[in-house]
């Protein structure tokens, strides 16, 4: 069924808005108007620009008032994405923005009492699950039942540092919002979306700095335990993937039931398979490798249906806010350890 959603943009500060526009598109919405911050490089500028010419770029407060926008997309600084939510929501806009959705716990208690006040929807776009083939094709096993029941996930986000190419608030703490809040955010994701928990709490959590003694205050490594209703969960993260491998990160899921489990290797399957996407599945009948191309990603489509429809197909609030908690309070406790 086609919607006749309005989009507008508001901020671009990473690359991530590029994928969440284009799903959107790819779900029959269209783009109307564009905004960014100041600080935002021109070179970032112009390559939006080049990518999608036709697109007029208009003041923030423009957008907010053009009533045909029902949803507002933004990956601007991570500590700004907050106050362009609750604004978007004000103005009678639902919102979907970039992973971390905010940076402290104040701002997400001001994005939730603006949900409660508006009614408006606050969604998250965790990308390495929402726009990854081979995540969505581990739905579809799990919901076979191929593994039994979900117990643990264990969740890796190695990424690539390219100091050369980040901006100065990437590495200022409190604009980023250190590494647990900021990357670790797919995984606190993932471990609630497999393990089905609507409860969860961080056991431990580590972070610090192994590899850049140039920048003392820079997180460069971080690693938490979950304990959720439904599972138990691991993740690391790192800005350690080395210049030699071909993408930005080796990054992993390792999904286990109690009949079985299944890996996606997601972006590479080194000295492997070429492409990604890469699912493996073992169980008692064997080992076996599938190709999730064709899978989908459909999560945007169901978040187009639910801005219309005003249902929580997509991705619950009650998720969208957890997961959020679970790296702000993950990353507070990983400080206070390294403080002492």
């Amino acid at each position: 069924m086609a919607f006749n959603l309005r989009i507008g943009v508001i901020g671009i500060d990473h690359g991530h808005i590029y994928g969440m526009i284009n799903g959107m598109l790819d779900a029959g919405a269209t783009l109307v108007a564009w905004t960014t911050g100041e600080e935002t490089p021109e070179a970032v500028r112009k390559a939006f620009q080049k990518t999608y010419p036709d697109l007029p770029a208009r003041p923030m407060q423009a957008i907010l008032d053009d009533e045909s926008i029902s949803l507002v997309l933004s990956a601007a600084i991570n500590s700004e994405r907050a106050d362009i939510a609750v604004a978007a929501m004000v103005h009678g806009k639902d919102v979907l923005v970039d992973k971390p959705g905010c940076t402290s716990l104040e701002q997400l208690a001001d994005i939730q009492r603006t949900v409660a006040d508006t009614g408006r929807r606050w969604t998250v776009s965790f990308s390495e699950r929402v726009s990854v083939e081979s995540a969505t094709l581990a739905d579809q096993l799990i919901g076979q039942g191929r593994i039994g029941k979900v117990v643990q996930t264990v969740g890796l986000g190695p990424h690539r540092l390219n100091a050369h190419l980040r901006p100065d608030w990437f590495w200022d703490r409190a604009r980023c919002g250190g590494i647990l809040a900021d990357i670790c955010a797919h995984q606190f994701d993932q471990f609630l979306h497999y393990t089905g928990s609507i409860e969860a709490r961080v056991v431990s959590a580590h972070v610090t700095n192994v590899a850049n003694p140039d920048r003392p205050g820079f997180q460069d490594f971080g690693e938490v335990l979950l304990e959720g209703n439904g599972g138990r969960g691991y993740a690391r993260v790192d800005w350690l993937t080395p210049d030699g491998l071909p993408v930005w990160g080796d990054g992993r899921m390792t999904i286990l039931g109690t009949e079985g489990y299944i890996e996606l290797r997601k972006y590479i399957d080194i000295a492997g398979r070429d492409g990604q996407d890469h699912v493996f599945l073992v169980d008692k009948s064997g080992v076996q490798r599938f190709e999730a191309s064709g899978a989908g990603k459909p999560f945007f489509a169901h978040l187009a249906a639910d801005v219309e429809r005003r249902t929580e197909t997509a991705m619950g609030q009650s998720h969208a806010f957890l997961a959020t908690r679970l790296g702000l309070q993950a990353q507070l406790i990983a400080e206070e350890k390294t403080d002492r």
